[in-house]
């Protein structure tokens, strides 16, 4: 579902039940509570019994279905990563050639792959919002529910094994046990709400200081439990007496330092900024720049009073919508729908699109998460109508004068999968 601001404005998808669901599925308090209490705070650990779903995760991913991606589906580096004993084993050492008609170097063998993990080594499978079906639709739904893009990771630990030694993520998780139980010792930040860039290996001896202490959560993770950590807390986890799984659905912060980013570089249209220093200033003596630097927080601060927050949202919105793709589309049936489309043709938008429909003159743009597209503003009232419903028959759109217009927008939309078949 979609909420639609009136012609000119724009959409970003609701919270619908799904999203809710997929959210209810990883915490054991309500999302209210959960948003106040633990959201970018404090973990939280939910137990199987506290959560909806009491078969657990194995539905997202099994151990049948990991198998089946090492071995049957042309797994490629780095869709795949191998730690042992701390450290991350290099590619070569499980990738190869894919045989004949798969002329490339990089291909997972699932001969080194059960060497190395009979060995003890944690296998890490990467991306797998991106290449598992189950995993695709609830990284959008649970994406939705979040506001934020999201990625995940399953990782596989052999009996007693620890993949990684203690160290901090610079993106909260949401940890499913699918399969074993794993031990895991959790403790505050070294560095709390740390940046993608601020990564614990700079910080290793705070890390592992901190790690000898005592340990804020010590919990063994069983099949359906679920954790909660936000970026910066600590953690290891050790599978215990049998093989583990569980998945890691990270959730890459969009945050206040990211509008700062976007701000800055939105200040280079300020001519005072841009303003070479005066010759000869030498930028190493402290009394040389401090002018300069009294009047460049000046001006900037003159500009960040001016700031438009709708440039601001413009260039967030360059960031954070491709990297939350919208559902897979199918080509063939999208091409069949193409060619069978007629008035009857009722029409869905594609699940998890994110647009924006903006009057430009003449003409209204729709913008998408990859490009724009332009169309004639008499076409706005249709496009609300298609990505404002559930579904819409074509030949019920509003706003243009006849079928051969309404079937001429349907078809382009349908091209640019936009829309797919109801």
């Amino acid at each position: 579902m979609t909420h639609i601001d009136p012609p000119g404005g724009h959409s970003r998808p609701a919270v619908p039940s799904e999203a809710a669901a997929a959210l209810s599925r990883c915490v054991s308090v309500e999302p209210a509570k959960f948003a106040a209490a633990h959201w970018g705070r404090t973990p939280l650990l939910s137990r199987a019994d506290e959560l909806p779903n009491r078969a657990g995760f194995t539905d997202l991913l099994s151990p049948a279905d990991a198998d089946e991606l090492l071995s049957r589906r042309g797994l490629r580096s780095p869709f795949l990563r191998i730690a042992k004993d701390g450290q991350l084993v290099p590619a070569a050492r499980f990738t190869g050639g894919g045989g004949a008609g798969a002329e490339i170097a990089d291909q997972v063998l699932d001969e080194r792959v059960l060497e190395l993990y009979a060995g003890g080594a944690t296998l890490v499978l990467q991306g797998l919002h991106r290449t598992w079906p189950a995993l695709i639709d609830f990284t959008r739904e649970l994406g939705t529910a979040v506001g934020q893009p999201l990625q995940v990771n399953a990782y596989l630990t052999p009996a007693g094994n620890q993949g990684f030694a203690t160290h901090y993520d610079t993106h909260d998780v949401f940890v499913l046990q699918v399969d074993g139980r794993k031990h895991w010792r959790i403790h505050p930040p070294v560095l709390p709400d740390p940046l993608e860039r601020q990564t614990w290996g700079g910080r290793a001896d705070e890390v592992a200081a901190t790690a000898d202490g005592p340990a804020a959560l010590d919990v063994v993770l069983a099949p359906g439990d679920a954790l909660y950590l936000p970026r910066g807390w600590l953690h290891s986890a050790q599978a215990q007496e049998s093989s583990s799984l569980h998945l890691t659905v990270g959730v890459r912060a969009l945050t206040r330092y990211t509008m700062v980013e976007e701000l800055l570089a939105l200040a280079a249209e300020d001519q005072r900024l841009r303003a070479t220093l005066p010759f000869g200033t030498d930028v190493s003596d402290p009394d040389a720049i401090e002018p300069e630097l009294t009047e460049t927080v000046e001006a900037l601060r003159d500009w960040l009073l001016r700031a438009d927050p709708a440039a601001v949202a413009a260039r967030l919105r360059q960031r954070a919508w491709p990297a939350a793709r919208p559902a897979p589309i199918r080509p063939l049936a999208q091409a069949a729908a193409l060619a069978a489309l007629d008035a009857d043709t009722r029409l869905a938008p594609r699940p998890g699109l994110r647009w924006r429909l903006s009057p430009r003159g003449d003409q209204v743009a729709l913008v998408l998460f990859d490009r724009t597209i332009t169309l004639p503003a008499l076409c706005a009232p249709a496009v609300h109508a298609l990505l404002g419903a559930e579904s819409v028959r074509v030949g019920d759109l509003p706003g243009l004068d006849d079928d051969t217009d309404r079937l001429t927008l349907a078809r382009r939309l349908l091209r640019e999968a936009v829309l797919i078949p109801a």
